[in-house]
């Protein structure tokens, strides 16, 4: 059994390298084999990247995330594009909208999103999507602008309406839970986990966020991974290791890896 978590803030859950190199290493003794890099902007990107760069098992997402939209920095899309070129970078993210946070204005971040939907597509990457409060902008942009790699609405939080809709229109586009499916309250995820299709499935673990409830009130890490994959199994009513193996096929073929 082998689990690919898609959405980890390494950077975030500890900032010095030999601490990200233990967390990787006790992930994978929960058979956290692959993990995807977040990380919000540019500067962090760097820093991550350079910690990690002889880990040859985790891979790596670069964009500007919603959170930065009024400091993305100089020539971001040029070093976007540079970035990209580096070794296991697999996707463009995590960008979207997130009208929560209000952060700047709508117009600036769809713009933001926009753009790096564009570098996506020239790049022929997925797209790592952040949506919060925010679905009907994300859902109208993506009929225009997703790339033809697709993408992954991670940790998502609409109901299943939504989600029969967005999978529907794009055959590229995946769904990523994270442990925030596992509370006792979160029925609606529960039923767009249960009526979803397998095979455009994938997990996270949002580290340093979103912990499953198997672990409330501690710090998440990518090595809580498997209770989430656990409690989807038994949500899909699928013996663990088939489901193991689907999500984790699933993953790879996301980001057009080979394993």
């Amino acid at each position: 059994m082998k689990h690919f978590d898609s959405h980890v803030h390494i950077g975030l859950i500890n900032e010095d390298p030999m601490e990200q190199l233990l967390v990787i290493q006790k992930s994978k003794q929960k058979k956290i084999t692959k993990m995807l890099s977040i990380c919000n902007n540019l500067v962090d990107f760097d820093n991550v990247y350079n910690n990690l760069i002889s880990e040859s098992s985790v891979y790596h997402a670069v964009g500007v995330s919603p959170s930065e939209v009024t400091h993305p920095g100089k020539d971001w899309e040029k070093k976007i594009e540079e970035r990209a070129a580096l070794r296991n970078v697999v996707a463009i993210g995590e960008t979207g909208l997130d009208y929560y946070r209000k952060f700047g204005d709508k117009k600036s971040q769809i713009d933001l999103f926009i753009k790096q939907l564009e570098i996506a597509e020239h790049l022929d990457l997925p797209v790592v999507i952040h949506n919060r409060d925010a679905a009907d902008d994300i859902l109208d942009i993506l009929n225009d602008k997703l790339p033809s790699r697709g993408g992954v609405l991670h940790c998502y939080s609409e109901d299943w309406k939504f989600a029969d809709t967005v999978l529907s229109r794009h055959n590229n586009l995946y769904i990523s839970f994270a442990g925030n499916v596992t509370y006792r309250n979160a029925r609606t995820l529960q039923e767009t986990a249960y009526n979803m299709p397998i095979e455009r499935m994938v997990v996270e673990t949002e580290s340093p966020f979103m912990v499953s409830s198997a672990f409330k009130g501690k710090r998440n890490m990518p090595f809580y991974l498997p209770a989430t994959v656990e409690f989807l199994a038994e949500l899909r009513n699928i013996d663990l290791e088939e489901f193991s193996d689907i999500i984790y096929k699933n993953t790879l073929e996301l980001f057009n890896i080979n394993d």
